[in-house]
């Protein structure tokens, strides 16, 4: 079969021939891949970077896709730790980490789609008792995911969703997605408006946290009021300076929201509610469907819509 393969971290993925995979245990099932998203989770792996990498190559990259197995049936699925990702012409799936998409579905639609709002949705769902008519403040809301966030913010009965990026035009098309209120990550500002919120979503990491956290806790209305901080991502930095008076000086709370800290069983159960509002229209990506065999090409080239290639 045709496979998109890492062969060194330090190269893209190139198109050649890779050995088909069989699948062997009774849970599993070998699907031809339909779509398959080219996620930042997806580079991390391929790149050797990410905290579940294990080093060993070759590599075929893909977290996720859909597919259609022998019994006709189209799928949307998660794969756990392979070496036979989803950018392949077939891949070997665990039953029970899928499940059949509703009729009509799109299946670059969904590949696009739940992996940039697989984040927020599970921290709003699983990290956090969010209530309707809460205050949500989303720290790089101008990528995939944080306007996946707003989406979902809007989706869960937010109050108030206070939208914060660095791109500007993108800023200024999410109050459309449901977007109370938007300001740039740079806005000195920024933590004085959001002060009395009751959820962060946090994209962004680094030394912008650190920095809205300060001021939000300085200028908090009441410190006792709970704020859940959720770290989804870190495309600012691995680290954030917090300093410990904000810990001690207010109700606030850091948790993370990932691979590890929300249990496999509680994304089984999300993912199939989430799935329906994305082919119904609630939540949506901007999508580029781009063929595998273009692999090396698309790994580098520079675009604002999520990348699907279709095998």
């Amino acid at each position: 079969m045709k496979a998109a393969v890492v062969t060194s971290f330090e190269k893209p993925p190139r198109y050649e021939d890779f050995a088909e995979p069989v699948a062997k245990g009774q849970n599993e099932m070998l699907v031809d891949v339909l779509a398959t998203g080219l996620h930042p989770l997806v580079r991390s792996k391929a790149n050797g970077s990410h905290y579940t990498s294990t080093g060993a190559l070759p590599l075929v990259p893909g977290v996720d896709g859909v597919g259609r197995g022998a019994d006709g049936k189209l799928r949307y699925f998660v794969l756990d730790n392979t070496q036979v990702g989803s950018m392949a012409d077939k891949t070997v799936i665990e039953v029970g980490r899928s499940f059949v998409l509703p009729q009509g579905a799109d299946p670059a639609l969904v590949a696009a789609a739940v992996n940039p709002a697989m984040g927020p949705w599970l921290a709003l769902r699983r990290r956090v008792s969010f209530e309707k008519g809460q205050k949500v403040l989303i720290l790089g809301a101008t990528g995939s995911s944080g306007s996946m966030a707003v989406q979902a913010a809007r989706h869960l009965g937010a109050a108030q969703i206070i939208a914060a990026g660095r791109d500007e035009r993108k800023l200024a098309a999410l109050p459309a997605l449901g977007a109370t209120d938007i300001m740039t990550l740079e806005d000195a500002r920024l933590g004085s408006f959001a002060r009395d919120v009751d959820v962060v979503l946090d994209f962004v990491w680094g030394e912008s946290t650190a920095r809205t956290m300060t001021a939000m806790i300085t200028e908090r209305t009441d410190r006792g009021r709970p704020l859940t901080w959720i770290e989804i991502g870190s495309v600012a930095g691995p680290t954030a300076a917090i300093p410990s008076a904000a810990l001690r000086s207010s109700r606030l709370q850091i948790v993370g929201s990932g691979i590890g800290s929300v249990p496999a069983r509680d994304i089984v159960e999300e993912l199939p509610v989430m799935v329906n509002e994305i082919v119904r229209g609630a939540l949506r990506v901007d999508a580029k469907v781009m063929p595998l065999a273009d692999v090396e090409h698309a790994w580098t080239a520079h675009t604002r819509e999520r990348i699907v290639f279709k095998p």
